[in-house]
């Protein structure tokens, strides 16, 4: 999708700032270098954009789309830049519109179960907000503490809850978005059924910033579980590991998490967080939660999966019942991607999910991938609903050049694995972005991705909403 883009001119800068106001319209580079680039490597990916704009309401971002209309100029939309796949990168140029000031609650709807807040709150923020109430938004993803709401959805961002939960696309009732062309549309409302027409908001959920800005959002909201415990259980291997995971599934019990860590996961993250497990001997563990309102039943659960693991290889089952206990090893989960980045800066952190019962064969591809590229490749994730995060980590000795080479080779056949071989998705939770399009073109049938570009033609037929993203 080719577009011939305006530069932005010191008249359009002018329009901007009557727009959004001095103070939320920066163009030097120490500032907008910041938004350059997200999680993924600035090596690789980074992009300077022309202007920076921080509205602080709909009516501002709707008169910014209206002048980028106009004037055919490409707009990237920005949540807390935290995303894992180029989503927020403005690989044209032009404008990144971030909504970070747009960041109030609006309303709490206990007798709806619904809060309603602006795109730019803080995942955690919001559940601390809410807790005063006996609900939360069990949707959220693992980087809570930094991410925006308005991200998570444009993402349908997971999570380590997700086996029980769900992603966050499970819990948008309604949204206020702002289109291309600057018309602000509600979407949805607080009703948890609706076939009134074409569920457009589903459509946004995922798109990736692609088709529009979303400003606002209607949540829906769960009780609080009063009672959680987690298992720790080690297996001398990963395949042995990932093999209890389908039979867990089995039992007619659901766990809020089964959490998969193998061994070169465990010990980046320990060491980033100077903390210390017993991994002797230890090729991979699962971290098991299981949580409700019954504490007996949840007892039973836990003893119930932790007797299963037992008779199925695992060397030790640990029982973590205290919240501080439960805290320390969730800690080691959640900082594991940043203690690989700590390791390696230059490393492609991928997303592949497959069917539940196709998760022991993964370990497998990536072991004879890791061998024929020489290239570690440390393997962790949200095993109980098949969504594994492989990251592939750039070999000290190697050159950038040599990295650059044979990155998208093994990418390619893992791919190709992955959806060939296991009827899997090159992305479960982190989104195509710049990073994977055009392995996505690759892996996707032709009349599927017709249609893919047959809507983002009819939304956005300028391609000036976050261009180059997704689709080639």
């Amino acid at each position: 999708m080719n577009t011939s883009y305006t530069a932005i001119t010191p008249s359009i800068l002018e329009e901007l700032k009557a727009i959004v106001g001095e103070h939320n319209l920066f163009t030097d580079t120490e500032r907008i270098e910041n938004y350059s680039h997200d999680e993924t490597s600035k090596e690789q990916f980074s992009h300077m954009p022309e202007v920076v704009l921080t509205p602080i309401s709909t009516e501002q971002i709707s008169e910014v789309m209206k002048v980028a209309d106009r004037y055919t100029i490409p707009v990237t939309p920005r949540g807390a830049g935290s995303g894992l796949s180029g989503g927020a990168i403005p690989i044209h140029g032009g404008i990144v519109l971030s909504v970070e000031k747009m960041n109030k609650v609006l309303e709490i709807d206990e007798a709806n179960l619904t809060v309603t807040a602006e795109a730019g709150i803080v995942t955690n923020e919001l559940n601390e907000q809410l807790k005063r109430t006996g609900l939360f938004f069990a949707g959220y993803p693992m980087s809570l503490e930094t991410c925006f709401l308005g991200g998570n959805i444009a993402e349908n961002a997971g999570g380590g809850k997700a086996v029980k939960y769900g992603v966050t696309g499970r819990y948008v009732l309604g949204m206020e978005v702002v289109t291309p062309q600057g018309e602000v549309v509600q979407l949805g409302g607080k009703v948890t059924k609706d076939v009134s027409g074409y569920d457009l908001k589903q459509l946004y959920i995922g798109s990736e910033g692609t088709l529009g800005i979303i400003t606002k959002a209607t949540i829906r909201l769960l009780g609080v579980p009063k009672y959680a415990s987690n298992l720790l259980v080690p297996f001398r291997t990963a395949q042995d590991a990932i093999s209890v995971v389908p039979l867990i599934m089995k039992q007619g019990i659901i766990p809020t998490s089964i959490e998969f860590m193998d061994k070169s996961s465990l010990e980046m993250s320990c060491s980033y967080l100077n903390e210390s497990l017993p991994l002797e001997g230890v090729g991979a563990m699962l971290l098991i939660e299981i949580d409700g309102t019954d504490e007996q039943q949840v007892e039973h659960d836990l003893i119930q999966v932790g007797d299963l693991c037992s008779g199925h290889k695992a060397m030790e089952v640990y029982i973590a019942e205290d919240a501080t206990t439960r805290e320390r090893i969730w800690s080691i989960r959640r900082n594991i991607a940043e203690a690989i980045k700590v390791y390696s800066p230059i490393q492609s952190l991928e997303d592949v999910v497959v069917p539940i019962g196709s998760i022991p064969l993964v370990l497998p591809c990536l072991e004879q991938l890791s061998g024929k590229y020489n290239m570690r490749i440390p393997c962790y994730g949200h095993a109980g609903d098949g969504n594994l995060h492989a990251t592939l980590v750039k070999n000290p000795e190697s050159s950038m050049e040599e990295w650059l080479e044979m990155e998208p080779r093994l990418l390619s056949e893992f791919y190709a694995f992955i959806v060939g071989e296991l009827g899997g998705k090159i992305s479960g939770e982190h989104g195509i972005g710049l990073k994977r399009r055009s392995f996505f073109k690759d892996v996707t049938p032709r009349p599927e991705y017709q249609l893919l570009c047959a809507v983002k033609q009819a939304l956005d037929p300028k391609n000036i909403m976050n261009p180059g993203k997704i689709l080639l």
